[in-house]
């Protein structure tokens, strides 16, 4: 039977998805992403294609549709019950249609259904979504077109229905993958490096600010594609200013101006030469089965993990507290409770670490973190919590919730590991507990990454951060981002508002943040223009959106179902950004065709 899997449906019938095509455009440190997915049924009977595939966590998907041969069929964003009702109806009448959902568990698991497919009929789906490009410790700007979905681990318990995921060996994913992408950037781009293969990268102008760049024929979707992109002075604060939506009413998110304010804060020499020299270091270690056949499927990989931890430990301070504490299905730590940094205990750490396998089953992680928070934290002795994981949890949304709870009390640096690591889990675990996330993927070196995060963690805390506008008479601004709850030396902040009324006699506002670190106060301030600029589209829009629907989902989370949804919903239809209460629905009601016969169900497989 081995020589079916992955290829075939159980009754021996090809997967009907054909191949993936890609378009990247880059402008500065965002990201707009095409998907076109072809669809063809080779079958003797109409149906229903089921594809579940992951998507960055922080993507804001703005549209989905369907050509049917020379027809283009638009999605709507409707409240996600009503949106699967539609769905079904339709399918009972004959009708085509399409849905894609996100998880109701995590926001970087996707859900597409293609239901009514002729005999012998060929579809394509056009998916696109924008995203925020990530910082990395070389000052490069990392995308990632995730292309492995690994299963996530739903504990006993935990609310919801776990994702059902269908996966193959690489080597038999039936379909490929085209890839190119556009850059543009305000200054020169000096390269761009990638885990996979790329032609040679293409400038299209002699300042060299814009580039294309195109991974080599012939590429199969068996790996996450990865591209980093380095721009000369990168560390330079922006603002962009853009204008909204002529159909959409002024005063709406939509129809007013949104502004897009990036910061990368600089620390005074003399506050980054006094590091901290004291802190609880708690270490939280993923053991769970799946860690072993993580990064590159090196069963060996994991005593390398193991190895940079004690790689970590060796740079801790004397002075400081430590603990190390691993998870699966139950979780242990080394030490009762954090202990002085001395040759001793780093000794009886580092052999208890040494003995340490990835044999503890599922991916439970909530319970170690409760443990950790009900430690009560050491007086002057600043708590930084460093997770090591693959992310893969079925209740992503539960965890965050309870990080975000004790944010007040500590730190939290995330390192996701291999290829498919959650990115909604490993993000939001360092924006919830104010620190910083790092993947490491491939052939990555995982020291330099945890270097980074290292240093961040020894920098001062900074406290009291306040965020002032100085706008032109006639404007206000409305702050769409949670506030901002950490900052670090070198570690990009991003603020979305929404610009109200009009002003004629004035072009330039500012926007300033203020905090304190030890013995100084700091302060940013960054002067730009509030003239819409040319041809952004909705780019911004569709990210603040983004983000004014997570904090309010949060909201409605901490509130036990409060009466945030109406507002998630209302917002997401309005700004057509996918929500976990929202989906894309599309019904092909022209032609009048009735499709005959019952559907068969046919799930497309994604890489293992």
């Amino acid at each position: 039977m081995s020589d079916c899997y992955g290829l075939l449906t159980p009754d021996r019938k090809a997967v009907p998805l054909q191949s993936i095509e890609v378009e990247l455009e880059v402008r500065d440190h965002v990201a707009t992403v095409v998907s076109t997915l072809k669809y063809q049924n080779k079958e003797d009977k109409p149906v229903e294609a089921v594809f579940v595939f992951p998507l960055p966590g922080d993507a804001a998907v703005c549209h989905f549709s369907a050509v049917i041969g020379q027809k283009e069929i638009v999605a709507e964003v409707k409240e996600k019950q009503e949106a699967r009702e539609e769905y079904d109806d339709a399918l009972s009448s004959g009708q085509q249609a399409f849905l894609l959902e996100e998880s109701e568990q995590s926001p970087d698991i996707f859900s597409m259904k293609v239901g009514g497919l002729a005999p012998g009929e060929s579809a394509s789906i056009r998916l696109e979504y924008v995203t925020e490009l990530a910082v990395q410790a070389d000052d490069g700007l990392r995308f990632c077109l995730p292309a492995v979905l690994n299963p996530r681990y739903q504990p006993q318990g935990s609310e919801g229905a776990s994702v059902q995921v269908f996966s193959v060996p690489a080597s038999l994913v039936p379909y490929t993958l085209c890839f190119c992408g556009r850059l543009f950037s305000p200054r020169p781009i000096c390269k761009v490096e990638s885990s996979c293969s790329l032609e040679p990268l293409q400038y299209l102008n002699t300042d060299q600010t814009q580039a294309t760049v195109k991974l080599a024929a012939g590429h199969k979707f068996d790996r996450d594609v990865k591209l980093v992109i380095y721009y000369k002075d990168a560390h330079q604060p922006t603002a962009v200013v853009e204008a909204g939506q002529t159909s959409a009413e002024t005063g709406t998110l939509m129809g007013d101006p949104v502004v897009m304010v990036s910061l990368y804060p600089e620390f005074p020499q003399s506050v980054m030469s006094s590091v901290a020299s004291c802190g609880e270091f708690v270490f939280l270690m993923d053991r769970s089965g799946s860690m072993k056949r993580k990064m590159n499927n090196k069963e060996s990989h994991q005593t390398c993990i193991m190895s940079d931890r004690v790689f970590i430990m060796s740079y801790l301070l004397m002075g400081c507290y430590f603990n190390i504490y691993s998870f699966g299905s139950r979780y242990q730590h080394i030490f009762p409770q954090s202990v002085e940094y001395s040759q001793k205990t780093m000794e009886e750490a580092l052999k208890k670490a040494e003995e340490m396998e990835a044999n503890l089953g599922g991916t439970e992680i909530l319970k170690p973190l409760q443990h950790i928070y009900s430690q009560h934290c050491i007086p002057n002795q600043p708590r930084q919590l460093f997770v090591f994981t693959d992310g893969e949890v079925g209740n992503t949304k539960e965890v965050l919730d309870l990080v975000k709870k004790n944010s007040g009390s500590h730190r939290c640096f995330c390192f996701g590991i291999g290829e498919g690591a959650s990115s909604a889990l490993i993000n939001g675990l360092a924006k919830e507990g104010g620190g910083h996330a790092q993947f490491i993927r491939g052939t990555d070196r995982m020291q330099p990454k945890v270097m980074q995060s290292l240093r961040f963690a020894l920098q001062p805390a900074v406290e009291d951060i306040s965020v002032t506008w100085g706008l032109p008479k006639g404007l206000s601004v409305t702050v769409l981002s949670p506030p901002i709850t950490s900052i670090f030396q070198g570690h990009r902040s991003l603020i979305y508002g929404q610009l109200t009324g009009q002003s004629t006699d004035a072009t330039d506002g500012c926007v300033t943040v203020r905090c304190s670190l030890p013995g100084q106060p700091l302060e940013m301030k960054l002067v730009f223009s509030v003239r819409p600029a040319v041809d952004t589209g909705l780019t911004v829009h569709r990210l603040a959106a983004c983000t004014l629907i997570r904090s309010l989902e949060m909201e409605d989370r901490e509130q036990q179902h409060g009466g945030m949804k109406e507002k998630v919903v209302q917002l997401s239809v309005q700004s057509g950004v996918s929500s976990s209460f929202t989906a894309f629905i599309a019904v092909n009601k022209a032609d009048g065709k009735v499709i005959q016969g019952p559907l068969v169900c046919r799930n497309i497989q994604l890489s293992e």
